[in-house]
């Protein structure tokens, strides 16, 4: 895209009106507002998906490793809604640091050790079925988890049994082992498709059997100091050994806050002054989520509840387009929904969930952000695009809603910057807010089809501009924009 603009010269302004010296300092200033409101869409053109990012805010940024600890499940358990919030927020915190540069390395710790195995264990020897666990696996584990647990309370040799499995699994006895790398590789394979569904993946599965043998040597220094073993001092020993990160982050719920403070504690306590680079980022609960059918446990049922609601409510606007993928496209902008409910607000605030407003095409919600981009995609599959050798007078532009978005789109790098340095995706959630509404007013009031060519070229520009944007935010918060709904 090439710029052209008439600005009135100085010059020219000077030779014409009698002008004193402020008056001359504020048209300068003007000129000069003006010239970089319009190089903004020449920058958004040029620097595409790095728009923003390529900013002077962080060219003097060290690059650094970052290792960020999230989601982290438990083994045969199907992905509880409880875990939603840190795979949505870590998800998050790696997608901006990646994008500015940083190292990212993405660790899901699982929850595979401790004496629910042995419950689990004696109780598939009992319950289980081989059939069942190949066709459904992490359904049909919760179901044996909770007929032993049933069992257990009225039986008091079933717990005999699941401590004598537990302790067969200690003392790595091939049997035990087997069923229980079993459960772990078909409960990984489960949690890896519904990570998919979300978009989201990481470098290396650990957890905490990982570390059970390698923390002997640190169970020695924490006796010696007269403190409780943990397999997480062992687990981020190893991983500042292996990775040697500038920053290690662990993504749980602010319940576990005093833990980590604790741990950290320990770490410093043992020597290790790296301690410093570890940081919890803690985040509230989710309340009241629910599908029609009731309560909502499983993370699967949101996500398919989310996707079905959505589908039925475009099968009943006037306004849907048709669509190559329905259920695809339902998903995204399901998915949309559900991670800008989340991300509206402090992430250590709790929040109460409810359906009608998470799914509201008009307001600040997901639906919006969807909406909005597959509105811009449209424009410009009817109108045509913008090439960046096309030449574009932006002596065109000069309504004030056109300011004001030039003045929006230049705001930008400042926002990611923020949220890369707290943490906090609200910042860049209510930008795009405020994007969308700003481009909901100039697609009203700045019409493209039926205006002469080099005005129409012009707002089609500044909407292509906006459009890109609007991805990149979206995107950066773990978010696909759909070009049709």
């Amino acid at each position: 895209m090439l710029l052209s603009t008439s600005l009135p010269s100085l010059q020219a302004l000077l030779e014409n009106v009698k002008l004193h010296n402020t008056a001359y300092k504020i048209i300068l200033l003007i000129c000069d507002l003006l010239f970089c409101l319009y190089t903004v869409l020449q920058q958004v053109f040029e620097d595409g998906s790095e728009y923003g990012i390529k900013s002077e805010l962080f060219s003097g940024l060290p690059k650094r490793k970052v290792l960020i600890d999230f989601s982290s499940p438990n083994i045969a358990k199907k992905f509880h809604v409880g875990h939603l919030r840190s795979t949505l927020i870590g998800n998050f915190i790696a997608n901006i640091n990646e994008a500015i540069g940083h190292q990212v390395t993405r660790i899901n710790y699982l929850g595979d050790w401790g004496m629910q195995f042995g419950l689990l264990g004696a109780g598939f020897q009992w319950f289980g079925s081989e059939e069942k666990l190949k066709s459904n696996p992490l359904q049909h584990l919760f179901e044996v988890y909770v007929q032993v647990n049933k069992a257990s309370e009225e039986d008091e040799s079933i717990k005999t049994l699941a401590k004598d499995f537990f302790r067969k699994l200690e003392a790595q006895e091939e049997e035990a082992v087997s069923l229980w790398q079993h459960f772990r590789d078909v409960s990984i394979e489960e949690y890896a498709r519904v990570y998919k569904r979300l978009g989201i993946y990481f470098n290396e599965y650990s957890g905490e059997s990982f570390y059970h043998k390698k923390s002997q040597e640190v169970i020695k220094r924490l006796d010696a100091k007269g403190l409780l073993m943990k397999t997480d001092l062992a687990a981020a020993i190893d991983r500042m050994e292996k990775y040697k990160p500038d920053v290690m982050l662990y993504v749980t719920d602010k319940s576990q806050s005093s833990h980590f403070q604790q741990m950290f504690q320990i770490l410093k306590l043992l020597g290790f002054t790296w301690a410093e680079r570890c940081q919890h980022v803690p985040f509230g609960r989710i309340q009241g989520m629910k599908t029609r059918q009731g309560e909502v446990i499983f993370l699967e049922d949101v996500l398919n509840e989310t996707c079905s609601l959505v589908l039925e409510r475009s099968a009943s606007s006037k306004t849907t387009k048709e669509c190559d993928n329905p259920s695809e496209t339902a998903e995204r902008i399901g998915l949309a929904a559900l991670i800008i409910q989340d991300f509206k607000g402090l992430l250590s605030s709790d929040y109460r969930f409810n359906w009608d407003h998470v799914l509201q095409s008009k307001g600040d919600t997901g639906v919006f952000l969807q909406y909005t981009h597959a509105r811009l995609h449209s424009l410009e599959e009817i109108c045509g695009t913008v090439n960046q050798g096309t030449p574009v007078n932006t002596a065109c532009l000069q309504e004030p809603l056109v300011i004001s978005l030039l003045q929006h789109l230049l705001r930008y790098d400042e926002i990611i910057y923020q949220s890369s340095q707290d943490h906090q995706p609200r910042h860049i959630v209510n930008y795009l807010f405020k994007l969308s509404h700003l481009v909901s007013a100039a697609h009203r009031n700045l019409p493209v089809k039926g205006s002469p060519l080099e005005l129409a070229q012009a707002r089609l520009c500044l909407f292509h501009a906006a459009r890109s944007v609007l991805a990149n935010g979206m995107k950066l918060l773990g978010i696909t924009p759909v070009d049709k709904m």
